[in-house]
């Protein structure tokens, strides 16, 4: 079942912040019709939107709010439409943000032949999980904090990009053959389903194409589920043998852009050493 964002605590709570979210306005974006005259002040009590209250925010103080809102309106759907159900079926990878309850983040790569990414209905996908090093980052991550954003982009044809965000739970994958007895079961070596990731769609939109570099598609061999380090990319960076930690210096902070209030800043949990 697809979560309605507008009802969810979370969202709840978001539009309560978005009520009472003040930033200075950007000097170099000209003066926002809704900015106090005498303080530059930007009030984004605006009603229910896609989006984040961070980026709604920032769109009232840099003058955005009007091509944001044509954005919004024109692309961004709570379910994937036709068009969108055929892109994700020929995508042969897909790059996978996730973050743990702490809000400390991760980016990975899923890849598999094309199709292997399964959209289910409109307001549902899944993709499987292979073989891995046995870290599990992302699942992890996903079993704290089910927040996930995917990002799949046509490189070689069509030079456009899909974002889908949503809610992500982990199942295992004799649960997803019994609920899914259509999706096919893939017997190759090194791919088969070792669980399933399934996510509740919650937004979909396009990604421009106007920075997607053309790449070319070659012949190549890959070895899934391989455990052999050399095949896997062995020690590329040289990292092995060095300290897994050293000393950071000593740095000035950024000052922060946005001057949210109410709690919006806040310091994520201190690394261990």
């Amino acid at each position: 079942m697809a979560v309605d964002r507008r009802r969810s605590p979370h969202v709840r709570a978001l539009a309560a912040f978005r009520r009472t979210v003040s930033v200075t306005a950007d000097p170099d974006a000209g003066q926002d019709p809704r900015s106090d005259p005498a303080t530059g002040i930007v009030s984004c009590d605006e009603g229910w939107r896609p989006g984040s209250a961070g980026e709604h925010a920032l769109q009232c103080a840099f003058g955005s709010v009007d091509r944001a809102d044509r954005f919004y309106a024109d692309q961004v759907r709570d379910r994937l439409l036709p068009a969108m159900a055929a892109f994700v079926g020929r995508m042969e990878m897909v790059f996978v943000a996730t973050s743990d309850a702490h809000g400390e983040c991760d980016a990975s790569l899923r890849a598999g032949p094309a199709g292997f990414i399964r959209v289910l209905d409109e307001r549902t996908l899944a993709y499987p999980e292979y073989r891995g090093n046995g870290v599990h980052a992302s699942l992890g991550n996903i079993s704290e904090n089910g927040h996930v954003g995917l990002l799949m982009v046509d490189f070689v044809e069509d030079l456009i990009g899909l974002h889908v965000n949503g809610v992500a739970r982990i199942v295992p994958a004799a649960g997803f053959r019994d609920a899914n007895p259509d999706v096919p079961v893939d017997t190759s070596a090194g791919r088969r389903a070792e669980r399933w990731v399934v996510i509740d769609v919650e937004e979909a939109y396009v990604h421009c194409r106007k920075h997607i570099p053309r790449m070319e598609r070659v012949t190549q061999r890959l070895a899934w589920g391989t455990d052999d380090p050399g095949r896997k990319g062995g020690d590329y960076f040289g990292a092995r043998g060095t300290p897994p930690t050293a000393p950071r210096p000593a740095r000035r902070r950024f000052p922060s852009t946005t001057h949210l209030g109410a709690g919006a800043s806040r310091t994520l949990r201190p690394r261990t050493p």
